[in-house]
């Protein structure tokens, strides 16, 4: 299909790699260039021995002014350096790897998801659902596995019956073409990126991109409740047929008597569903919309939402003891991703938060005392943290094991035990994850 087509990869990391190895399934003639030096390109030897030209160490003029018959960049590369508007100008095609599994792979059933925050957990809840109900499914883009990987593993370049969910960035939509999703959805627009874009407008702009192929035939899942994203669907219209999600207003999907109704019909009770959070809900509003427009039943997608215990280490239900709730946000690193937690429970928590000392501002945590019962402060940070928040109850103890069992001391039914430490976790953990891990085997350990 690509035979004899010269091919410039711009920049390894995972997606690059994948590009390599479809590109060469396709038997392309590939040249890598990559910023890094070739000492510390692990696969450098074995791309050379393959006959992979590798240029490294920089990106040199000489290199752009060759003829490729296109370019799959990196998206974490500025399209506005000036070797890639080099390209621009010369007419070549500049791609995502996304870009090019699709234009290689069969036509599938795309369900592409962007928006600033909730992609993740949308992606992975019509992942769930769709495995519940059977589909062959592919998972990929934003959320960890590039798409070309998951064309050469599932041989879509000759199946086509594949449900394939795509979680994808606003750097990978800048750089689409021919990308044409059948159900596509922009969950929200908030500010992001503004180190890579060049305006909020721009960012913003760049996330239409998503449903810019679609026509009549295709859905467009559509958030009534986001006013930026109204305006910015006024501004570039959607050809495709929008279904309408709401927390407050009539819509395809909608809030009604405490549950989640699906053009008329019952999903689920808001009482089934253990994630928290407002911004949760919409998520799995998106996901009915998605899995019912691809074929599956509502007792299938009830069945699948109520059995969702969240994205690991976001704000994730680990379990009930004792009429207490416990939570892992094991995942926020930072004080904005906690106010984010604290902000997704009716109640006032025991929050538990400390590790490494990073030197954070903790000015607008402080403004969210009101969502703390008791704040535990553990690990390196702990002194400052309980300094800094001025909570009227805090206890400081030296360990996260620590702060688990006072917490289970001290809760009472109907009490909420959240984990968000709000730093790192390089003082006791070698990162987030393993800190989540710690903490819900503490917590599954309880009797």
């Amino acid at each position: 299909m690509l035979k004899g087509k010269k091919v410039l990869v711009l920049g390894l990391a995972k997606s690059g790699k994948a590009a390599v190895e479809l590109l060469s399934a396709l038997h392309a003639t590939i040249t890598v260039n990559e910023f890094a030096r070739q000492e510390k390109i692990d696969c450098y030897d074995e791309y050379v021995s393959r006959g992979i030209e590798m240029i490294t160490g920089g990106h040199p003029q000489e290199l752009f002014e060759r003829d490729f018959d296109f370019v799959v960049k990196n998206p974490g590369i500025n399209y506005h350096k000036p070797f890639v508007l080099r390209l621009k100008e010369r007419g070549i095609p500049v791609y995502t790897e996304i870009e090019l599994a699709y234009q290689v792979a069969k036509m599938q059933n795309y369900i592409a998801v962007t928006g600033t925050n909730g992609k993740t957990t949308t992606v992975t809840l019509i992942d769930n659902i769709l495995r519940q109900a059977q589909h062959q499914v592919c998972l990929a883009g934003n959320v960890g596995t590039p798409y070309s990987s998951l064309v050469l593993k599932n041989d879509l370049l000759h199946q086509d019956h594949y449900d394939v969910v795509l979680e994808m960035s606003n750097f990978q939509l800048l750089d689409i073409d021919q990308f044409h999703p059948h159900i596509s959805t922009i969950i929200n627009l908030t500010p992001d990126h503004l180190d890579y874009m060049d305006s909020l407008d721009e960012y913003y702009a760049s996330k239409t991109r998503i449903y810019m192929n679609q026509n009549q035939d295709d859905y467009f899942i559509e958030n009534l409740d986001d006013e930026v994203l109204q305006e910015y669907l006024k501004k570039y219209p959607v050809h495709a047929q929008r279904i309408t999600f709401s927390l407050e207003k009539e819509a395809d999907c909608m809030i009604k008597d405490q549950a989640i109704y699906y053009q008329g019909q019952k999903v689920i009770e808001l009482q089934e569903i253990k994630i928290v959070g407002k911004h949760n809900v919409q998520n799995m509003m998106i996901a009915i919309v998605a899995c019912a427009l691809s074929g599956v039943c509502l007792q299938v997608i009830h069945d699948a939402l109520a059995a969702f215990q969240g994205v690991e280490h976001r704000i994730e239900f680990v379990r009930e003891y004792q009429g207490v709730r416990y939570y892992n946000d094991s995942k926020a690193t930072n004080t904005d991703a906690a106010i984010i937690a604290l902000k997704a429970f009716e109640q006032p928590v025991i929050l538990l938060m400390g590790g490494h000392e990073k030197g954070l501002d903790l000015t607008e945590m402080v403004s969210y005392h009101s969502h703390i019962s008791t704040l535990i402060c553990f690990g390196e940070a702990r002194e400052r943290f309980a300094k800094d928040m001025h909570c009227p109850s805090t206890i400081v103890v030296p360990h996260m094991k620590d702060a688990i069992l006072k917490a289970k001391d001290i809760a009472q039914k109907g009490d909420v035990v959240l984990l968000s430490p709000s730093t790192s976790s390089y003082d006791e953990f070698s990162g987030y994850e393993e800190r989540g891990r710690v903490f819900k085997q503490i917590v599954n350990a309880f009797e």
